[in-house]
């Protein structure tokens, strides 16, 4: 795995793959919004406003997924002193963070035809939105130091100790009284919601993770030419 922390050698690979990537985004959304919002039945208690279910599911996902590979990759980072694993994780907060708001923003617009407020302070609301702190506070850290080096490793410890926040996200509904229904999806007894709601739920999926890689990897090249140009700058100063 140490050959793909050359910066080099991960453009060799994610560029021929970028295209490829981005077209199953484009098509896996496309078919996913289509399934949900014209194929799929309304709820019989939520009517049609479960519809916003195929956007909100998949964000709160990915802002999990996307603040979990930033801990692995910060992790990465510190152990072998990978520069890759800093700029993989720099280049994945905005990202993670967009979803984040995109999950909270949704669901304040499901919560009120069905809970009737647009926010209530449950654990999993909390959590969600302590998790958009840290994706803030870590941006804001990885760029508050004039050495970029340090301002990378106070950016992914605060990324590692934010990650404790994920499983209690994951497992809220299941240690407290929330609003939120538990896990009807990823449950050892099987997903509890019928197949027609649940393929457009994990073609959405599918389409947003895709959708993450695709922009990674642009902002991943942006963050390794900079990088590049001010290793360049650093060695005219020094000469």
């Amino acid at each position: 795995m140490h050959r793909f922390a050359n910066p080099n050698q991960f453009l060799r690979i994610a560029n021929p793959l970028l295209p490829w990537i981005s077209a199953l985004s484009v098509l896996c959304m496309a078919a996913g919004l289509y399934l949900g919002l014209f194929q799929a039945p309304p709820d019989y208690q939520q009517g049609e406003s479960v519809r916003i279910m195929y956007v909100h599911v998949p964000s709160a996902w990915m802002a999990l997924f996307v603040y979990a590979s930033m801990a692995i990759a910060s992790a990465t980072a510190l152990i072998w002193r990978h520069p890759l694993g800093f700029l993989m994780a720099k280049a994945s907060a905005p990202i993670g963070a967009c979803f984040t708001v995109i999950c909270l923003a949704t669901g304040s617009l499901w919560g009120k035809p069905m809970w009737g407020t647009w926010w209530e302070w449950d654990a999993r609301m909390t959590s969600v939105l302590i998790l958009l702190f840290l994706y803030v506070g870590y941006m804001a850290l990885i760029d508050a130091f004039d050495d970029p080096t340090r301002g990378q490793r106070a950016a992914s410890i605060l990324a590692l100790v934010g990650a404790v926040n994920v499983p209690i996200i994951k497992f809220s509904v299941d240690w407290w009284n929330t609003l939120h229904q538990p896990a009807s999806v990823v449950k050892l007894s099987g997903p509890a919601i019928h197949p027609s709601m649940l393929w457009p739920l994990l073609i959405m999926a599918v389409g947003f993770t895709a959708f993450y890689f695709a922009l990674m990897i642009v902002r991943l090249r942006s963050e390794i030419a900079a990088a590049k140009i001010r290793n360049i700058r650093l060695g005219q100063v020094h000469s």
